[in-house]
């Protein structure tokens, strides 16, 4: 009876810790969404390694892109674009990142279309596939 009492302490202490690491989970995702609310009105077109600590960064904010030159210790501007010399485009995602998102969507127990992966997990490898 001991051995039950103490397993059944250490399985409610595992259920607490678990809910401990989801419920911080969930709230740094809460805290990183309030701080980034904003984030579509300055974009950062394109960065230029000049050293081994130096940049030269182009920034887009509200229409005008400004140049900026970075390094450790401060961060200067270097010219203000009145219009656009480089239009900033979104990344396109690559073939991998786009077929992983289709896989995460689906749900877990089932392989994606194409994947290559059997639907049916329960049954042994065949002779041939060993």
């Amino acid at each position: 009876m001991d051995s039950l009492a103490t397993l059944l302490s250490l399985g409610v202490g595992l259920v607490a810790v678990i809910a401990v690491i989801f419920g911080c989970a969930w709230f740094i995702r809460r805290m990183t969404g309030l701080t980034g609310m904003n984030n579509r009105a300055m974009k950062l077109v394109s960065v230029m390694a000049i050293g081994t600590r130096e940049r030269v960064a182009l920034m887009d904010v509200g229409g005008k892109q400004i140049l900026l030159g970075v390094t450790p210790s401060s961060i200067r501007t270097l010219h203000v674009f009145d219009e656009p010399v480089v239009t900033p485009e979104v990344p396109q995602s690559s073939e991998f990142a786009r077929r992983l998102q289709e896989m995460l969507r689906k749900s877990p127990g089932r392989p994606a279309a194409g994947s290559g992966v059997p639907e049916n997990r329960d049954q042994p490898p065949s002779e041939d596939s060993r």
